[in-house]
């Protein structure tokens, strides 16, 4: 039952990943949550107290959908995935073009509804590809997204996309909030269906392997990124929408570490001995080094992420272990 007291918010993508875990923070609070997706949230039901399952590209999904003065919409929706997913090429037209007009429909329904406040959750994939050639480039700066030089389609539909909201808050007067979030990682995420991303897939391999075993690496191993826990990225998203700061600003570690080290850290949280097979001739890797500048973010929300990637880690491989036996049992 909708209380006319409550806060109302609509969480767009709330059946994946980030969007499922937003919709029960929410929920936390006191927030009426209405979610969207394609499909429910794969491992858990959904918190929301309202699901539509449809295609946020069809305009009409969008405006049967948005049919309140929502106290806050979040856009988390986009056709996006792991390396093997965004840096191949293959699917750089339907990432392109989903997730631009998943934006655009999104954006003119909440104008149209007179909905003020509106988060976009953009990525770190919109810094040029010349901040991040070396295993120890300087963690990125807000303010060197420009010149632009994204280093995949997905980063450049990504930069588009908070120009348009940058514009309509602008233009429109419309309380825009963007955060270029930095590989976040957890449980109940895509862990098995090639839209993994490098810490679910270490786990998945780690759990499936036998003590002694080798697993594959795609490249040398010595790329270097940083990886934010799931509750430490919905923490700096609530407090974005909480301050009067319209960003971009970043929402990532700056807890740096090798691909090569973060498969030894989950076969020593595993209590395996495991051997790296790096496969150095991948070229579907992304960029050598990134890690997130957290200045901007400790100056205006007063907080900067700190819990340690080894915490994150033992949790996310418990969970994904979990996934692994039950799989096995079917």
């Amino acid at each position: 039952m909708l209380n006319s007291r409550q806060k109302k918010a609509l969480v767009c993508g709330a059946g994946g990943f980030i969007g499922s875990h937003l919709v029960k923070r929410l929920k936390k609070e006191g927030y009426w949550v209405r979610g969207v997706d394609l499909k429910y949230p794969q491992f858990s039901p959904t918190q929301a107290d309202d699901f539509v399952i449809g295609d946020l590209r069809e305009q009409s999904v969008v405006r049967r959908v948005v049919d309140m003065p929502f106290d806050e919409v979040y856009q988390l929706a986009a056709d996006m995935g792991g390396a093997g997913y965004v840096f191949t090429g293959d699917n750089d037209a339907d990432i392109m073009h989903n997730s631009a007009l998943i934006n655009l429909n999104v954006l003119e329904a909440c104008y149209k509804r007179n909905i003020k406040k509106i988060f976009y959750s953009s990525s770190a994939c919109i810094y040029p590809q010349e901040r991040q050639t070396q295993v120890d480039s300087p963690c990125l700066k807000e303010e060197w997204a420009y010149p632009a030089h994204p280093d995949s389609e997905y980063g450049w539909e990504k930069l588009f996309s908070e120009r348009l909201y940058l514009n309509f808050h602008r233009n429109y007067g419309m309380e825009v909030r963007i955060a270029r979030l930095h590989n976040i990682y957890g449980p109940e995420g895509s862990w098995n269906d090639g839209r993994e991303k490098a810490p679910a897939a270490i786990c998945r391999k780690v759990a499936m392997a036998k003590d002694g075993d080798e697993i594959e690496i795609w490249g040398d191993g010595k790329q270097v990124r940083t990886f934010l826990y799931i509750d430490e990225c919905l923490e700096g998203i609530r407090r974005l929408m909480n301050s009067d700061f319209t960003g971009p600003v970043n929402i990532g570690s700056d807890e740096r570490i090798s691909i090569n080290g973060l498969v030894e850290m989950v076969a020593d949280i595993a209590g395996k001995k495991i051997k790296i097979k790096n496969r150095p001739e991948v070229k579907a890797l992304g960029v050598r080094g990134r890690c997130s500048d957290n200045t901007l973010i400790k100056e205006k929300l007063g907080w900067v992420p700190n819990y340690p990637l080894r915490k994150g880690m033992e949790k996310t491989y418990i969970w994904i272990k979990e996934q692994v036996e039950k799989l096995r049992q079917q």
